[in-house]
């Protein structure tokens, strides 16, 4: 395919977020699906609850591992190929999981779906921020991210919906399917840019580095290690509400399987849509202001979340439950808008693909322990409590933030 040299074509640049939104919601449905049938994994092939957190985790621990080379080798050949080939590859996992029969060979393809998937967001976002320079680029990875939100519902929905009525393994069989489909379209579709071609020429890449050399650049700037700690403790959160919802809201409220896998993403997952959307609007627009500007439109969702996230796990009544999963998910939203957005706001453009790569892969190394986490919390203190708890990381990381965005407005060096 060809590579563009110049962004000329503003209906392109937005169609390729459209392209890669698919991409994405794909990637978040394949993920959702399994937790929504959970309680049916435990009982048809005999597994605990620790056992299905190791299963959530396995997924996890494999793409944090693979998400620094995946980072550092979308900085060196065609994201688009990177892309369509992690497609294609994650979608045959996840019709592989359809042929799983024990713990062991359901461990083996969520580790094998963990590797495909890492590829992805490094050179996505890359890619984005090729297509979209500041002044539209937290806008576009807004919009890229309310993928995550709609994929994450009809992961959960579809694969309760087909499970109660079809058996567990019906979804992955559609999901795995329609991926694959996919990559065969946007073959045809989506082209490579430029490096850099967004950006103003003093930013455009001038050199490339080692594999070790690159990770110890990134890792160099203190903007960036406060937001991959942020990131580890907002993905640690998401993630012990997308493993433990459904099955919380199955046992407590004693929901029916497709109730509980709709209801634990619907409400949240919608809410993210609109957060997420004004997280983009405001962000671009306070970064005007100031440098700091989106990384304080990610502590302002952070703080206001916190109380929605006790709420979630205290209530037992189904209309404060709803009102708390609905303040969570818009305030979830706007911390996410700009995960990357911020992340490139301090490394040069020759690292993004590294940086992103780092960032994913800590934070999701971290969030891989929240479903075991969790279940043992649960086992001792009840799933109420262990939810509810949540809302202290939200307080904590929110607080980080706030005061990084304090400083980095008013740092007189730019960092990189």
């Amino acid at each position: 395919m060809p590579i563009l040299s110049a962004p000329q074509d503003r209906a392109y640049r937005w169609l390729v977020v459209a392209m890669l939104w698919t991409v994405c919601f794909f990637n978040y449905a394949d993920r959702q699906a399994i937790f929504s049938v959970f309680p049916l994994l435990g009982t048809q092939l005999h597994l605990s609850a620790v056992q299905l957190g190791i299963v959530g985790g396995a997924f996890m621990w494999v793409y944090a591992l693979f998400g620094p080379i995946a980072g550092w080798l979308s900085d060196r050949f065609s994201r688009r190929n990177i892309i369509l080939s992690a497609l294609i590859f994650w979608s045959l996992t996840i019709l592989a999981t359809a042929l799983a029969r024990n713990f062991a060979e359901l461990t083996l393809v969520r580790a094998l779906g963990g590797f495909g998937e890492a590829f992805y967001f490094p050179a996505a976002m890359s890619l984005i921020s090729d297509y979209h320079g500041p002044s539209t680029r937290s806008r576009a990875m807004s919009l890229h991210q309310s993928s995550v939100y709609f994929g994450s519902i009809a992961g959960g929905t579809v694969s309760g919906l087909l499970g109660q009525y079809y058996g567990w393994r019906s979804s992955f069989l559609f999901f795995g399917s329609a991926g694959i489909a996919l990559a065969l379209l946007l073959v045809f579709l989506l082209r490579e840019p430029v490096r850099g071609m967004a950006d103003a020429p003093e930013a455009r890449p001038s050199s490339q580095s080692s594999l070790v050399r690159e990770f110890r650049e990134v890792l160099g700037s203190r903007m960036v290690l406060v937001l991959i700690l942020a990131f580890i403790g907002a993905n640690f959160v998401a993630v012990v509400f997308l493993t433990w919802l459904p099955t919380f809201l199955y046992q407590k409220f004693h929901m029916s399987l497709s109730m509980a896998g709709l209801n634990s993403t619907v409400y949240i997952q919608i809410a993210s849509v609109l957060g997420v959307l004004t997280g983009g609007v405001l962000a671009d627009a306070l970064h005007k202001k100031s440098r700091g500007g989106r990384v304080l439109t990610q502590a302002i969702g952070l703080l206001c979340g916190v109380p929605f996230l006790f709420l979630t796990g205290s209530t037992a009544s189904i209309a404060l439950l709803i009102i708390a999963m609905v303040g969570f998910g818009y305030f979830k939203g706007i911390y996410d808008a700009n995960i990357f957005a911020s992340l490139y706001d301090v490394v040069g453009v020759e690292r993004r693909g590294a940086a992103a790569g780092i960032l994913n892969s800590l934070g999701w190394l971290g969030a891989g322990f929240a479903p075991i986490a969790v279940a043992v919390g649960a086992e001792h203190y009840g799933m109420s409590a262990a939810l509810s708890a949540t809302a202290a990381i939200y307080l904590l990381i929110g607080v980080l933030l706030f005061a990084a965005a304090r400083r980095f407005s008013s740092s007189s060096v730019e960092q990189s």
